[in-house]
């Protein structure tokens, strides 16, 4: 994924490849690629961040939240350390809106 900042949640971008960036320690993971999550619903929440729809769900020591309406998933995991864990996604808005939208959030 092309433009991803340098920091995300005030922790540094520590390592990244075509698919797969980390930033600090506890690290916050983002992957591309991602199947849809099992829990997503069509009524499941959506939250919009910066014109980016997220799923989220509660997973031990975090949250994970992956993008509804993007062609192609993108999955953001980010530990209870970073508080509000949504600045993660506020950070990350501008390199995942380069991803076509095909439809908004439900």
């Amino acid at each position: 994924m092309a433009g991803l900042p340098q920091t995300v949640a005030g922790a540094r971008l520590k390592d990244h490849d075509a698919t797969v960036a980390t930033w600090g320690d506890p690290r916050i993971v983002l992957r591309c690629g991602v199947n849809k999550p099992a829990g997503l619903q069509p009524t499941s929440r959506c939250d919009v961040i910066n014109d980016v729809g997220w799923f989220s769900e509660q997973i031990d020591n975090g949250w994970r939240f992956t993008t509804i309406g993007r062609m192609g998933n993108v999955e953001v995991t980010v530990p209870t350390s970073y508080v509000p864990q949504a600045d993660a996604l506020v950070d990350l808005s501008a390199a995942v809106k380069k991803m076509p939208q095909v439809r908004s959030c439900q």
